[in-house]
C-alpha cells in the first residue's frame, strides 16, 4: 500500500506542478512576460532592464481609440511592437490563425478573429483606426487574424509596428520575459531598486491574479490528496500490523515476561513500522521518479481536447511533469508521519495485555 501510494502520488504531484507550468508558461510567454515595466524616462533602453535572470525584454506601446469598418465602430487598444522580436520571444505568433504579422514599414494591423467578426473584414481588407490622440484617423489593412481566447487581448487589442507612429511621445511598455527557473521576486526587487524613479513594475502575480490563485489551489488540492490518502493507508498499516502482532503475540509475551518495559516495548512495535515504511517510501520514490522521468521523456501529456477554449492552454495543452521539492518530499514524508501514527495502535494493544495473560493464551 504504501510503495503504491508514494509513488502514485509523487507522479500526480509532479503532473500538479506541470499543469500549473503550462498555464504560466501559455499566459506570461504567450504575450505579457513575467514582468511587466511602464517606462517613463525616454533614456531608458529596454537593453538597460536586462538585469540578472532576464532573458528578453520588449518594447511596446500602447494607444486608446476607436476602429471602424463600415457603420460598425468598436473601442480598442492599439498595441505598437516589433513583430521579429516578437517572434523570437513570445508564443503569440502560434495564435494567429490567418495572414501573418504586420510587416515593418506598412500600414498594417493584426486584429482578433472575434474582433474581425463584429467588424464583418477578414485578412487583406482595410478599416480605420482613431487614436484618442495624433492624427484625425489612420486606414491600416487587415494583415491577418488571431485567436487566444483571452478575452482581453482577442475583445480589446489589435497590433501593429512601431514606426506607424514613430513620433509619438507616450511611455513605453516593457515586457520582461525571465530565464527558466529564475525567480520572478528576485528579477523584480532588482529592477525596482535600479529603475524605481524612472519606470514602475509588476509581476505577473499582481497583474494576473487569477492564475495565482489556480496555481495555490492546486497546491492545497494536491495537499489535501495526499492527506485523504495516507490517512486511509494508516488504517491499512494499523490493521495489517495488529495481524502481525496477534499472529507473533507469544514472542512479545516472552519479551513482556523477560523484563522489557512498557516504553522499550512501544517503541520496539514503533521502530518496526517506521522501518518497514521507509524502505516502503524509499521503493515508491524510486518509481515515482521513475515514471515522473519516463512521461517527460516521451513528451509529456497531451490534454489539448479538454481545453480547447481554455485561456491558460490557448497556445499549449502539453502537460510536462516536474520533481519539486513538494512533489518529490510531500508524499513520503507524509507516509512516515501516518505511520508513525498507526504505530500507536499496536504499540497500545502490546503494552495492554500482562505476559501472564498472553502465555496462558497460547
Amino acid at each position: 500500500m504504501v510503495v503504491s501510494a508514494v509513488s502514485i502520488l509523487i507522479f500526480l504531484s509532479a503532473l500538479s506542478v506541470g499543469v500549473n507550468d503550462a498555464m504560466l508558461r501559455n499566459t506570461v510567454g504567450l504575450f505579457s512576460g513575467h514582468v511587466t515595466g511602464m517606462v517613463t524616462d525616454e533614456t531608458v533602453r529596454p537593453l538597460d532592464l536586462k538585469v540578472a535572470g532576464v532573458d528578453a525584454v520588449l518594447k511596446r506601446r500602447f494607444i486608446q481609440g476607436t476602429v471602424g469598418a463600415g457603420s460598425t465602430i468598436r473601442p480598442l487598444t492599439l498595441c505598437l511592437l516589433a513583430p521579429e522580436r516578437e517572434k523570437k520571444v513570445t508564443s503569440f505568433h502560434q495564435a494567429i490563425v490567418e495572414g501573418k504579422y504586420p510587416r515593418k514599414g506598412r500600414s498594417q494591423i493584426l486584429l482578433s478573429k472575434s474582433l474581425a467578426g463584429e467588424l464583418a473584414v477578414d485578412a487583406g481588407d482595410r478599416l480605420l483606426f482613431y487614436p484618442g490622440s495624433g492624427p484625425t484617423y489612420l486606414e491600416l489593412e487587415v494583415s491577418g487574424l488571431y485567436h487566444t481566447s483571452n478575452p482581453q487581448l482577442d475583445w480589446k487589442t489589435a497590433f501593429s509596428t512601431l514606426d506607424l507612429l514613430p513620433a509619438l511621445e507616450l511611455p513605453w511598455t516593457a515586457a520582461i520575459f525571465l530565464s527558466p527557473q529564475s525567480p520572478t521576486a528576485s528579477a523584480l526587487g532588482i529592477l525596482q531598486r535600479q529603475f524605481g524613479q524612472q519606470a514602475s513594475f509588476q509581476s505577473w502575480e499582481m497583474t494576473r491574479p487569477d492564475l495565482k490563485q489556480l496555481i495555490d489551489l492546486e497546491y492545497i488540492s494536491m495537499g489535501i490528496v495526499i492527506f485523504l490518502v495516507f490517512s486511509v493507508v494508516a488504517i491499512g498499516i494499523a490493521c495489517s500490523f495488529i495481524i502481525f502482532i496477534i499472529r507473533n503475540i507469544r514472542e512479545y509475551g516472552i519479551i513482556k515476561s523477560m523484563g522489557a518495559t512498557h516504553v522499550e516495548l512501544s517503541f520496539f512495535v514503533i521502530l518496526q513500522v517506521l522501518m518497514m515504511n521507509t524502505l516502503a517510501c524509499g521503493a515508491g520514490v524510486i518509481l515515482g521518479v521513475v515514471a515522473v522521468e519516463s512521461v517527460s521523456m516521451l513528451g509529456g501529456i497531451d490534454i489539448s481536447a479538454f481545453t480547447s477554449h481554455n485561456q491558460y492552454f490557448s497556445v499549449s495543452a502539453i502537460i510536462l511533469p516536474r520533481l519539486t521539492l513538494f512533489s518529490l518530499f510531500t508524499p513520503p514524508l507524509t507516509a512516515l508521519f501516518f505511520s508513525m501514527i498507526a504505530a500507536l495502535w499496536p504499540a497500545a494493544l502490546i503494552v495492554r495485555w500482562r505476559s501472564a495473560e498472553i502465555l496462558r493464551s497460547i
